[in-house]
């Protein structure tokens, strides 16, 4: 009875993630994916799957923590009722938690605390959902941590975070610059937002002004030691989620919970890796390397940035990237700089482009606030095709 009573309670993204687990441990049973190969994958990401853990530890406990709410209402209060400044700062404050903590925090987090304030002072949530989804996707390019994809790239190209910074600033600032248009004349324009002005909220008063400090703290030392220290990614954010950890053990043991840990992810993640690869080593890489070429020029990044970006919205921007990486020669290093543009800026189209979009609408639906899906997929279209061209152009032009 309990077993039955567990099923039933699954989400169907934990079905999907079960079952990738399931099928490509099948793949490897069955000798369709050798296991030298198979050992070579799961060897790969596994520190991959020990920073993901961690950071998203660490984002679920500073959220606890109110940090995220108190920017969020801090934001708001700047802004002083002007929505042009409102949405420039909820930019700058999506941009930022995306670069720094990883998209899939901004979906998870930020969403909640933007439809919040949005009930909060009286103004339409669809415009900051929106600001949420698209920027948790295209502002993930500046860091190896602002995404999954990010850490594969960068391990392939040997690039350290202050070196793909030095790299990646301009697409990042062509895809901010692009979603930014898009967000204004799509959803926060005159008339589409549904008011003037908004009444700022009351200064914010977090309920343990301890546990806000240690985690505003461990996140400002997660960042640095990201962007000066060289250690590895998963010892930064194991060290800075121990902190909190220890912090939240003191001060309110009873938040520490199993449910903390992204099962879900850590099931998904090696499962859709060794599919990928099984499926990779059946045809797929023929065909990608056949849509892709082998120039490391402008049209060789410019055909991978679109393959990329449609493969991403036709199944998700992970499998794609991880097949697009096997099929562009070891040394083309701008080609593939221009397919991870193409598999972070492009997925906003369909709702299963990028997992932080379907956790994005997860959230949305918790929260009442109704998406149009026919509007998100159009709009989504122009802004993955303008946002993947800029930002490979940018690429192309400073490199």
């Amino acid at each position: 009875m309990f077993a039955v009573s567990l099923l039933r309670r699954l989400h169907p993204l934990d079905w999907l993630a079960g079952g990738l687990l399931a099928l490509g441990v099948l793949c490897v049973a069955t000798g369709l994916l050798p296991r030298g190969p198979a050992g070579d994958v799961l060897e790969r990401i596994g520190p991959l799957v020990v920073f993901l853990a961690t950071v998203i530890v660490l984002a679920e406990l500073t959220g606890k923590a109110e940090v995220f709410d108190v920017v969020a209402t801090w934001v708001a209060r700047v802004g002083r009722g002007n929505y042009a400044l409102l949405f420039c700062l909820c930019v700058a404050f999506a941009s930022v938690t995306t670069i720094t903590l990883n998209l899939d925090t901004t979906a998870v987090l930020l969403t909640p605390v933007m439809l919040a304030l949005a009930t909060r002072v009286g103004i339409a949530a669809v415009p900051l959902a929106m600001t949420t989804v698209w920027l948790a996707n295209t502002a993930s390019l500046l860091l190896p941590v602002s995404n999954l994809t990010n850490l594969l790239a960068a391990d392939r190209v040997a690039l350290a975070p202050s070196e793909m910074a030095a790299t990646m600033w301009a697409p990042q600032l062509a895809a901010i610059a692009v979603t930014m248009a898009c967000l204004w004349g799509f959803y926060w324009r005159p008339g589409r937002r549904g008011a003037v002005s908004y009444a700022p909220p009351a200064p914010p008063r977090p309920k343990d002004r301890v546990l806000f400090r240690v985690c505003a703290v461990a996140c400002g030392g997660f960042l640095v030691a990201l962007l000066l220290a060289d250690v590895p990614l998963w010892s930064a954010s194991m060290a800075a989620a121990l902190v909190v950890v220890v912090a939240f053990a003191v001060r309110d043991r009873g938040a520490l919970r199993l449910s903390l840990v992204p099962w879900r992810l850590l099931v998904l993640v090696p499962g859709m890796f060794l599919v990928v690869e099984t499926v990779n080593a059946h045809g797929l890489h023929d065909v990608l390397a056949a849509a892709m070429g082998s120039d490391n020029g402008l049209v060789g990044m410019l055909r991978s940035a679109a393959v990329g970006a449609g493969f991403s919205n036709v199944l998700n921007n992970l499998p794609a990237y991880l097949a697009g990486e096997a099929a562009i020669p070891e040394a083309n290093h701008q080609q593939l700089l221009a397919q991870l543009i193409g598999v972070n800026v492009g997925p906003v189209i369909t709702p299963w482009a990028s997992l932080a979009t379907l956790l994005w609408f997860e959230r949305c639906r918790w929260h009442g606030t109704r998406i149009d899906l026919r509007r998100f997929l159009g709009t989504g279209l122009v802004l993955s095709v303008a946002g993947t061209l800029s930002a490979t152009l940018a690429l192309a032009a400073t490199t």
